[in-house]
């Protein structure tokens, strides 16, 4: 009996043990190194970037770029008379800015839309030129989108122009963008973007401005796609673009929960195929919300989530670079008292677990960037200023990293 009572103890300290292993939690594999510092890396990349708006400029904001032929083609709303901008200052104009990637030497800067400008085809109303994006659509042309804008006094619309890389200049014809909706292909206005979304659901009243391609833009599966949104209206859509690039069709709505104010979203798609969009705030606790749908058409309640704790209304960004996701997002800390003066950037393979890797800290501000890759390396496009409470008095540009790459870290000084 008593060896019998012996192996059954040995049996079951073997069981013990072996459960007790099972359990063991595996390795956390951390991507960042453990002795990285964010802010010192974000320092790093501050010392680097150069100015690509004009002299003339006072005021400037929400940049987006194309890299080829070793320029950076970058676009940017601008005006020659003050600091920050509104959608009711019909001043602010377009511009494109070329620079030159292995000098980082501002070439040249072509404005290409303002207010009552005319063009063989087309004379633009009285208005702000304003959210201009940028689109390569083969070898030889790239596209400028732009939205002109009156609030109160007509509906907002949005057109394009091309530019020409061989002659490096732009056409000059102008054409007006369509917006695809359930109920048909119209002008590229925010009545039928709401009308649209009020069909579904949408009670939020609809505003004349504000409908501009945010997000953009990404390709999955051989589609490309863009976040849109009005952000007076609160309202936001994943699109899809056609083949010739001049109408966007809107996939699904989501601008759920109605009782917070969401606009401004950043979109990717997750290793499971999910998309994910994370939304600017504008109400209450103003922290960024996060929404999920199966097929981008039908989405969940936006949430917020604890990866990103204190967050603030501001743009955000959602990239894929390699097999890595960049999230980045406005902190709602200040610096010396600046908004929008602390930026992060958190890294993840999952979508799910993120590391920081970035953290841009400046009383300059640190707002609405935009980050592309060419040639094995991410580069960046900033709003930044240095008087005005809005900070938004300069386009920069540079280089964020080769990708994936921790760059040694040196002692810098902001």
């Amino acid at each position: 009996m008593s060896f019998m009572r012996s192996s059954l103890g040995l049996l079951l300290l073997l069981f013990v043990g072996s459960f007790a292993l099972a359990q063991e939690p595996e390795p956390v594999t951390t991507l960042v190194p453990s002795d990285w510092d964010p802010a010192q890396a974000g320092n790093q990349v501050l010392q680097r970037l150069v100015t690509v708006t004009g002299k003339e400029v006072k005021g400037a904001h929400d940049a987006e770029m194309v890299l080829t032929g070793n320029r950076a083609y970058i676009v940017a709303e601008v005006n020659d008379t003050r600091a920050g901008e509104s959608a009711g200052w019909p001043e602010i104009y377009c511009t494109l800015s070329i620079v030159n990637l292995k000098t980082l030497t501002l070439e040249k800067v072509i404005p290409f839309a303002r207010s009552e400008q005319v063009f063989q085809n087309a004379t633009l109303p009285v208005g702000a030129c304003f959210v201009p994006r940028i689109l390569q659509l083969n070898a030889h042309t790239l596209r400028c989108y732009f939205a002109s804008e009156q609030p109160g006094k007509r509906q907002a619309q949005t057109w394009y122009r091309d530019f020409n890389l061989q002659t490096q200049c732009f056409t000059d014809t102008i054409h007006k963008a369509k917006l695809k909706t359930a109920a048909g292909t119209f002008e590229m206005q925010p009545q039928y973007f709401h009308a649209d979304a009020a069909a579904q659901g949408f009670d939020k009243k609809a505003k004349d401005f504000g409908l501009y391609l945010f997000d953009s833009f990404k390709e999955f599966d051989g589609q490309t796609y863009v976040a849109i949104n009005n952000f007076p209206g609160k309202q936001n859509a994943l699109a899809k673009v056609n083949s010739s690039c001049d109408t966007f069709e809107i996939i699904g709505h989501y601008n759920e929960p109605q009782s917070v104010a969401l606009s401004e979203s950043a979109v990717n798609r997750l290793p499971d195929g999910t998309w994910m969009a994370i939304c600017r705030n504008d109400g209450g606790k103003r922290n960024y919300y996060f929404t999920t749908s199966a097929d981008g058409r039908k989405w969940s309640v936006g949430k917020q989530l604890p990866f990103v704790p204190d967050g603030t209304n501001s743009k955000p960004t959602f990239d894929r670079f390699g097999d890595t996701y960049y999230l980045g997002w406005q902190e709602a800390t200040k610096i010396d008292g600046v908004t929008r003066s602390v930026f992060n950037i958190d890294i993840s393979r999952d979508g799910k677990n993120w590391e920081r890797k970035y953290r841009f800290k400046t009383p300059h501000s640190f707002q609405y960037p935009a980050f592309c890759e060419y040639d094995g390396a991410i580069w960046l496009a900033v709003t930044q200023g240095d008087h005005s409470p809005s900070r938004k008095e300069r386009i920069m540009f540079g280089k964020l990293e080769d990708v994936g790459a921790f760059t040694p870290q040196v002692d810098l000084k902001q």
